[in-house]
Formats: structure tokens, C-alpha cells, sequence
């Protein structure tokens, strides 16, 4: 199933909200049970889980697609979770809260990169959202306390690493989002989250392969695969076809917000100061990502053009193989076409027309014309064959011609005195 872009705003903030939320909810689930099963074995089950649910449910998304959809599945797919495979082994080296940090960052390096790549003029409301975003990501990890681990400059590297490849990947969606009815959301999403699931699988049979052992942990296992992978990237495929990538990282990295929420109501955590300020910054953030009104209609305009520019150019491919090719009642090949002899003279050697009929047969010059016209004069006088018989295209002889417009020549002479 294609997407066709029409720009919703308010929908596409819904979709990515409900990403943030879904990603969100993973942490504080997967907290728990990463104590129980290996961070590759999780991630690399719960990819292959989600893309297995969505297959499950439409059977044939996968046919008669595209070749470049498969490669821009796969693309993403790499870009992801090679993301998602750094970002687990640097976890070792890294405190929690400064992992998150980096991977924050993320919302910095998206407006940088489509900067860089695309040429693309982020607006300053956007930047003050970035800037509001990242404040609201320090103050939600690095201002709520890190833990007395070391700091790995090479882990700290690969998240960041990790980071850059997240940004990309948003910012490949959102370039393929725009490509209208060759954009295939539900196809592409199960394409990369088995990608995923087969990248992340390969560092996860390092050791061996751990399943959950308990029925509790395949339930947190399902919603991880269900919510928040198959349900979050699906969403997230519809909601960049709405909102353009800069905005959709500023609404995908509140995450943390959706966290503090999630820990506050299930986990009776206590509210603390850096809840309400990281809560505040994130509101803020989040409301200056929404895409304004105008531009929204700008997009649907040029949206609409470019739909409609498909559907002439495929309606004129249509009635071209209907057209009905009548036969040329001049074939080529065959015999060759009569061609008229203008140098058709009983005597070439005393026809003074002769030499002029034929291409490049004599230099036009003033004392040669005067020759030829004196000829031709005293030509006119001679009885039987003696007169130049030179054909024309009309097929008459060119001294009878020339006689024939002397004489009209003469009778319609205007009158330029008076008679006496």
C-alpha cells in the first residue's frame, strides 16, 4: 500500500508522539529485563518478533515490490541497527544516563546533517526547539545524577557514532516519504525491522542465543515487539510523510519525558525538580516542532501538482500504446519516386537551358545570362525543332512559357500617361 502525501500536521505529531511514547515505554520494561537476557539476544528477538507480527498480518506486502524499495528497506534497516548494535556494546562502557545523553544527541545532529546533505534551511523556530530539546535531554540524564562507573572515550565515540546513524536514518525517511505513491510505509517498515532483527542477530550468536524462561518476560518481550517495535516504526513510516525531519527528531526525542511518566504512574517513583524542568523544556520543544499551517498548505499544493503531473504523464503513456498507427500511403522502400528531367532537350548540345538546369553546371554569371538570353531571342525566331524544348515542372516547354508571359506581360502594362 502506497502513502500519498497530504499533509496533516496535527496526525503527523499524533503518529511520532505516539512513537516517543511507545520507544519510551521500552526503557523502564527492558530495565528490568536485561537483568534476565543478554542486550543483543532482546534486541535481535524483538526485531525479528515485530517484523514477524506485521508479515503476519498482511502476507503479500511483500510482492511485486520495487527493487528500489528492497534496497531502501535494507539501507535503513543497516543504518538502524547498526545504530542499535553499537549502542548496546558501548553500554558496557558507559553509565546509563550518559548513553541516553549521547543518544540524544541525535536531535543536534539531524538539522546539521540536512543542513550539510540537503541544503535544507532550518527555520529558527526549529533551532529554538533543538536547543529546548537538548536542554530538556540534560537535564532528564546528566543533571539527575551519573553513576560512579568509568567513562569510556571509545563507547562515549560509538554512541555518538550510533547517534549519527539514527539522525540518518530520519533523514532517509523523510527523502523517500516524498516520493508519493512509490512510497510503500507498511512494506518498507517490515523490510527494516528484519534487517534489524538479522543484524542484531548476528552479534547476538556470539555466545549463544537466550530466550525468556518465564511467562511475565514473554510478556514484556511481546509488548517490546508488538508497541514499540512493529507498531512504533510503522507509525513513525506514515507520520514523516507528514512531517518533515527536523521536527519529527524534536518530537521522537521526548522520549524521556514519556519515561519520567511511565515510572511516575506504574512505579510510583516521586516527582523531583528535574522532572518538572526536563518536562517543561520538552512541551516547549515539542510545540515548536509543529509545522506551521501555511507551510503545511504550501507542501499540499506542491503535493497535489506533483500527483497530478504523475497521473497526466501515465494517462499520456496509456493513450500512446491505444493510439491507432494507420498505414503511410507512402511506404518507404519500393520503387523510387517519378523524378522529372528538366533538361529534356531534343538537342543538348544546342539547348542554352541545358547547362543551367543542371546543378552546378555553369557559373551565373552577368556576360553568360546576356549570352543566353540573346540565344534564346534569336532562338524564338527559328522554325521546327530549332527552339529550346527544355521540360519544366509543369511539363511544358520553357520558350513557350516565356512567350506566353511576354505576351501577358504586355497586355496588362499599366498606363502611366494619358493618351493623346
Amino acid at each position: 500500500m502506497a502513502v500519498v502525501p497530504a499533509p496533516r500536521p496535527l496526525l503527523g505529531a499524533a503518529l511520532l508522539l505516539f512513537v516517543s511514547a511507545a520507544w519510551g515505554s521500552a526503557f523502564p520494561l527492558m530495565k528490568d529485563l536485561i537483568h534476565r537476557l543478554p542486550v543483543e539476544d532482546l534486541l535481535a528477538e524483538r526485531y525479528l518478533i515485530a517484523a514477524l507480527t506485521l508479515l503476519a498480518i498482511r502476507p503479500r506486502c511483500l510482492r511485486g515490490l520495487p527493487r528500489k524499495t528492497w534496497m531502501n528497506g535494507v539501507v535503513l534497516g543497516l543504518m538502524f541497527g547498526l545504530g542499535q548494535a553499537g549502542q548496546a556494546v558501548a553500554l558496557h562502557g558507559l553509565p546509563s544516563s550518559l548513553s541516553g545523553f549521547a543518544v540524544g544527541c541525535s536531535v543536534v545532529i539531524t538539522p546539521i546533517l540536512a543542513l550539510v546533505l540537503f541544503k535544507v534551511k532550518v527555520p529558527r523556530r526549529i533551532w529554538a526547539g533543538v536547543v529546548l530539546a537538548l536542554a530538556g535531554m540534560t537535564v532528564f540524564t546528566l543533571l539527575r545524577g551519573v553513576e560512579d562507573n568509568e567513562v569510556s572515550v571509545l563507547a562515549l565515540g560509538v554512541t555518538l557514532s550510533a547517534a549519527a546513524l539514527y539522525s540518518g536514518h530520519t533523514l532517509l525517511l523523510a527523502h523517500l516519504s516524498k516520493r508519493g505513491e512509490t512510497f510503500h510505509a507498511y512494506a518498507l517498515t517490515v523490510i527494516q525491522l528484519f534487517t534489524i532483527g538479522l543484524l542484531t542477530g548476528v552479534v547476538a550468536v556470539r555466545d549463544g542465543v537466550v530466550v525468556p524462561s518465564k511467562g511475565s518476560d514473554w510478556l514484556i518481550l511481546g509488548h517490546l515487539a508488538v508497541v514499540s517495535c512493529a507498531l512504533g516504526f510503522l507509525a513513525r513510516s506514515y507520520g514523516q510523510a507528514h512531517v518533515s525531519a527536523v521536527p519529527s527528531a524534536i518530537l521522537m526525542s521526548s522520549q524521556p519525558l514519556w519515561v519520567a511518566a511511565i515510572a511516575v504512574i506504574w512505579f510510583h517513583e516521586q516527582i523531583g525538580w528535574s522532572m518538572v524542568v526536563g518536562g517543561g523544556l520538552m512541551a516547549g520543544a515539542m510545540l515548536l516542532a509543529l509545522p506551521a499551517r501555511t507551510a503545511a498548505l504550501g507542501k499540499e499544493r506542491v503535493s497535489a501538482n506533483r500527483a497530478l503531473l504523475a497521473v497526466a504523464a501515465r494517462a499520456a503513456r496509456t493513450l500512446a500504446d491505444l493510439r491507432i498507427k494507420r498505414e503511410d500511403p507512402l511506404p518507404l522502400g519500393g520503387d523510387h519516386a517519378p523524378y522529372l528531367d528538366r533538361g529534356a532537350c531534343a538537342n543538348v548540345e544546342s539547348c542554352p537551358w541545358h547547362t543551367r538546369s543542371l546543378k552546378g553546371g555553369g557559373e551565373p554569371s552577368l556576360e553568360r545570362l546576356i549570352e543566353r538570353a540573346t540565344v534564346i531571342v534569336r532562338a524564338r525566331n527559328l522554325p521546327g525543332p530549332g527552339c529550346c524544348r527544355s521540360v519544366t515542372l509543369l511539363g511544358r516547354c520553357l520558350c513557350d512559357l516565356m512567350g506566353e508571359a511576354e505576351q501577358a506581360r504586355t497586355k496588362a502594362l499599366p498606363r502611366w500617361f494619358r493618351p493623346q
